[in-house]
């Protein structure tokens, strides 16, 4: 079931620089958050925070709070690899497992957490496949590769991994940057369609595609050169893009920097 996430007081380092600061937000259930700003401003530092991917990174810390269903993600007693079946991730470049077949590769997370009755596995590699959009595709060929996948069949056989394992929150850093445009269009028709059911948070660099595809949309930008980023401004999408509360993301929205 989606789930509301309340960041508070999040700060954001690696070693002793301290690449983020003071970023606060609720990202709604059930919804699109956008999150946008120039390159190095923090904002997929900020969404790497929120399945605990951040801390993959050798000396990387944070302080404050996020929360998830009330609990803390970042309390002592809470398991991180069970935060990441909770808050799936989906990556800037489609990343099958190159050794696996179609059906092996969206039941990867299953196996990895114990499943082993086929009949499950096979019932998840359909409905997953089915709800990435891809199942039409490649029904017939599910023992191939996913490698041997298009560039845009591979990132949503990457979601269809991702959703496999029944997230809550879904988070997506650039998913069509290193997409063809009626790949991107395939992947925006998608995220429309599955967010009744997930709360998702999609990094971009594209404009477009959040005024597209989000329902609220975060501005992050940095001080000055060496600064943390910060979160400017947040709100809903048609605001942001229509009549934004600060000057900074209007300037930035607008083109006239970044």
């Amino acid at each position: 079931m989606a789930q509301r996430i309340d960041v508070k007081d999040l700060n954001i380092y690696y070693d002793r620089f301290k690449a983020v600061e003071d970023v606060s937000m609720t990202i709604e259930a059930r919804s699109v958050t956008a999150f946008i700003g120039p390159s190095g401003c923090g904002k997929s530092t900020v969404l790497r925070t929120l399945n605990r991917m951040h801390e993959v990174i050798p000396k990387a810390t944070v302080t404050g709070t996020v929360d998830l269903n009330g609990r803390n993600l970042y309390d002592r007693d809470v398991d991180p690899v069970a935060v990441r079946r909770t808050v799936g991730m989906v990556f800037q470049r489609p990343n099958p497992f190159p050794t696996m077949s179609i059906s092996d590769n969206v039941a990867a997370g299953l196996k990895l957490g114990g499943e082993r009755n086929k009949a499950v596995l096979a019932e998840a590699v359909e409905r997953s496949l089915r709800g990435a959009n891809l199942w039409n595709e490649v029904k017939d060929r599910l023992d191939k590769p996913g490698a041997g996948l298009s560039g845009g069949q591979q990132q949503r056989l990457c979601i269809a991994r991702a959703i496999a394992v029944e997230p809550q929150v879904l988070l997506m850093d650039e998913p069509c940057s290193a997409l063809d445009p009626i790949s991107t269009l395939a992947i925006e028709d998608l995220i429309e369609e599955i967010k009744t059911n997930y709360t998702i948070v999609i990094v971009t660099h594209n404009m477009q595609q959040a005024a597209r595809v989000s329902d609220r949309t975060a501005f992050f930008n940095l001080a000055a050169t060496g600064k943390p980023g910060r979160l400017v401004e947040m709100d809903d999408t048609t605001k942001i893009f229509s009549n934004p509360g600060r000057k900074e993301t209007e300037d930035y929205i607008s083109g006239r920097f970044g």
